[in-house]
């Protein structure tokens, strides 16, 4: 290192690169060989269950009872699991019920928590601080199982597609990322609009939400996920059978609680194994995350990092 400058010099005088912490230095091979592993590991022991319920289901009663349950090697392919399903009445009734109850509450929560995220990023405005405190508040505290049932109760919600939607509909965490994130949109845009004479609505469908399509994907995703897999609000606000979503008639298939008269022919008489049943249903609930999640995927880093960051 020269006396005048500070810039490090090897022995014939020449510029060095300075050290770097050894976590920044160019990986081996035998290190790269390791990630791989490691990550072919983690790939397998996260794929490995589903290959396994999925085969299953593809499977007939006699290749089920010759592997002494589930299946690992298929032999053969059979969509009689799925065809009773789809056939028996209460299952389509239940997936349709939780179609329209992910979609419905999914533009729902997405509407009240763009609206509340945007007021309070807006800083300055009225009653932000309190706003904004109280909805922490809500992170930390909560009123509990039994107050939120009565409130249900006295608001008329129960045997409703309401009580599905209205008492999960907002998520806290969810509006501090969509508010972080609007937060970090340039002020001149805002600015600029606003001496062009763009209202607050304005601003926000024209400007806000067409910056915002990555962090927004990625929350409406969270929300559809949470609707589509939820089911103890049906479980406790619902007693009526035929408006139960996919999750709790999958709950009382695998229980054996309850079965479609034709299905439980089919199982009671030999025909169809009930572990083919069961695991047909896990597939039926689990298609459309799996379906969903690749096209929402490369949305993940731009909107939840730098939503997350910023602000």
């Amino acid at each position: 290192m020269t006396a005048a400058t500070g810039e490090p010099r090897d022995r014939a005088g020449r510029w060095a690169a300075p050290p770097r912490p050894a976590w920044e230095e160019e990986p081996s091979r035998a290190g790269l060989a390791g990630k791989g592993l490691v990550l072919v590991l983690a790939a397998c022991a996260i794929l490995f269950p589903l290959w396994i319920v999925v085969v299953t289901s593809l499977q007939s009663k006699r290749t089920i009872d010759a592997a002494g349950g589930l299946v690992v090697v298929p032999r053969g392919v059979t969509l009689v699991a799925y065809r009773e399903l789809l056939t028996g009445g209460q299952v389509q009734r239940a997936a349709l019920v939780s179609l329209g109850v992910t979609l419905t509450g999914t533009l729902f929560s997405m509407a009240v928590s763009v609206l509340c995220a945007y007021g309070l990023s807006r800083v300055g405005s009225l009653g932000h601080r309190g706003f904004l405190m109280l909805l922490l508040a809500t992170m930390f505290f909560g009123a509990g199982l039994i107050p939120t049932y009565l409130l249900v109760q006295a608001l008329g919600l129960t045997d409703t597609y309401l009580a599905l939607i209205l008492p999960s509909a907002v998520s806290v965490f969810n509006i501090l990322v969509l508010r972080a994130f609007f937060m970090g949109i340039s002020p001149e845009l805002v600015d600029s609009a606003r001496i062009d004479g763009a209202g607050d609505w304005r601003i926000l469908w024209q400007i806000v939400i067409p910056l915002s399509r990555a962090v927004l994907a990625v929350i409406s995703l969270f929300y559809a996920v949470g609707y589509w897999s939820a089911w103890f609000n049906a479980s406790l606000y619902l007693t009526d059978q035929d408006m139960m979503p996919l999750q709790n008639v999958m709950i009382q298939l695998v229980q054996k609680q309850e079965r479609p008269v034709g299905l439980a022919t089919q199982i009671n008489t030999g025909q169809l194994s009930p572990l083919a049943v069961q695991m047909a249903v896990m597939v039926m609930a689990l298609l459309p995350v799996a379906v969903l999640s690749p096209f929402v995927q490369r949305h993940f880093k731009k909107g939840m990092l730098t939503g997350a960051v910023k602000g």
